[in-house]
């Protein structure tokens, strides 16, 4: 009797076991669970105006002072200025729009990431939580298609999204388990289009690429109409590259072959400067980057955030915010933590940091569009309070606030194709956030918005504090699941 009542406890266990797992593996945080049906027309009264509309060429932009008001009809802007002199359409009657009080604060267009890596919807909830209202996913795995459909349905809360496909590598020193490995022509063909019929409309290059791969790559993505960026291809590496041998492609050959974005500012010194920190040649090299076209992403907190690690003897690691890191990639890259904790970064990664900022400059001096991007849920990166780093480290680099914020807004909104977003103009999709202070005098006041508008809807501070809890509910079954059909799609 006491056996029969031991097992049907097992089994009960194991019944609620399987299903916590089936939960965690497909469900996401409630933070993202899509709101009720939102007012047709919503008024932002009594704030400044920050619209990012105006060129760098034209002056800078100033903050229309408050008070005044924008209206959103439809999750568009429908007008902004002084409250009574805002026409609203025949249809819509005053007493039809609900009022929100803007305490004065800064309104501005939310923040477009360019580069990030999501593995997980709970990182969603930390992009906008922080005021991320578009992000560009760059390494495709088969959930992201399906995540970004629902997310324009409106079935889950989320930033706009597009991706890549999954990123296009030859073997090589820096091929990674989640490369789509290609060397022939005819491989890599077939593998462009079978990320095109998959719905893939924009491809991740790699910098192992092979010439032969990487001709085809090109040719087939113009000849199906879709999009480049990434790592500059280098070819074979052989024995002495880069010091004592040039590459087997040299990084001038990327230019003007279609790229959307170059991706990493370190690795445009890699490969451009053959790892030489010497500004007289990367100045020569930004003028030519310019004369071709391409925009970068510096992506400069990436390696930032390798040296804090470094400087703090890995106490970095686990600063306020950690836990919205995907558990799984924690447990994928402790040897990674591991060894970043151990270095000592004086000789070489904090020469070279300083440098990338140098480097920036000389890109942005010389005409070169930049867009922000944090590669979030990469190493230690965090999805969302990332970009502020980000943002702060192109200050630094010397590039003003304003200059700086232009790259997360209408640089990413027009570059990479967000339709109708990172300014504020009528007509304009309403991603918008509220922030304490001016941002245009410190941009580190944008981290933590008061409030955040998605698509016309309002999260205010306490769904934002919902948010930020929910990006810390990250799971271990749920990404394992998509890695594994990410592996077995390869």
């Amino acid at each position: 009797m006491n056996v029969r009542r031991g097992l049907g406890a097992i089994g009960i266990l194991l019944v609620a076991a399987a299903i916590w797992l089936g939960i965690a593996a497909t469900g996401y945080p409630r933070a993202l669970t899509p709101l009720k049906a939102a007012p047709r027309a919503i008024q932002i009264d009594n704030v400044s105006i920050l619209t990012m509309a105006q060129s760098v060429a034209q002056g800078e932009a100033e903050t229309e002072s408050a008070p005044q008001s924008l209206l959103v009809i439809d999750g568009v802007i429908a007008g902004f200025g002084d409250a009574s002199a805002i026409a609203l359409p025949d249809d819509l009657k005053a007493d039809d729009i609900v009022h929100i009080d803007g305490g004065g604060k800064t309104l501005m267009p939310g923040l477009i990431d360019a580069h990030v890596h999501i593995w997980d919807e709970a990182e969603l909830a930390g992009y906008l939580a922080h005021g991320v209202t578009g992000v560009r996913n760059m390494s495709g795995m088969p959930f992201h298609l399906p995540l970004q459909k629902r997310i324009e349905e409106g079935r889950i809360l989320g930033p706009d999204f597009i991706t890549t496909g999954p990123i296009l590598n030859s073997p090589g020193q820096n091929q990674q388990d989640n490369h789509q490995l290609v060397v022939t022509a005819e491989e890599a063909r077939a593998a462009v289009a079978k990320q095109y019929e998959q719905g893939y409309r924009a491809l991740k290059v790699y910098s192992n690429l092979h010439r032969e791969a990487y001709d085809a790559v090109t040719d087939e993505a113009a000849k199906r109409g879709m999009s480049i960026s990434g790592h500059t291809p280098e070819g074979v590496r052989a024995a002495g590259v880069p010091y004592e041998k040039p590459f087997d492609i040299a990084f001038e050959e990327s230019l003007g072959r279609g790229f959307t974005t170059i991706e990493h500012v370190e690795s445009i010194v890699w490969h451009g400067l053959r790892d030489q920190l010497d500004e007289a040649a990367m100045d020569e090299l930004a003028e030519k980057i310019a004369a071709s076209g391409e925009a970068v992403t510096p992506t400069l907190i990436a390696h930032d955030n390798l040296v804090r690690v470094a400087e703090s003897k890995g106490a970095y690691l686990n600063r306020p915010g950690a836990d919205t890191i995907n558990p799984l990639l924690k447990m994928l890259d402790s040897g990674t933590y591991e060894f970043w904790s151990g270095m000592d970064p004086a000789p070489r990664e904090a020469p070279r940091a300083a440098f990338y900022l140098k480097a920036t400059k000389a890109l942005h001096d010389a005409g070169v569009p930049l867009v922000a991007g944090t590669d979030a849920g990469i190493f230690t990166n965090l999805p969302g309070s990332v970009m502020t780093r980000e943002l702060e480290l192109l200050v630094k680099a010397g590039l003003t606030p304003y200059e700086a914020l232009q790259t997360a807004t209408v640089n990413a909104g027009s570059i990479l194709s967000f339709e109708k977003t990172g300014v504020i103009a009528p007509g304009y999709r309403a991603n918008l956030i509220l922030v304490d202070g001016d941002p245009l005098r410190d941009v580190s006041v944008i981290e933590n918005p008061s409030a955040v508008m998605i698509g016309g809807k309002w999260l205010d501070k306490s769904k934002l504090a919902e948010l930020r809890e929910g990006a810390t509910q990250t799971s271990i079954p749920r990404s394992a699941r998509r890695a594994i059909a990410m592996l077995r799609d390869l």
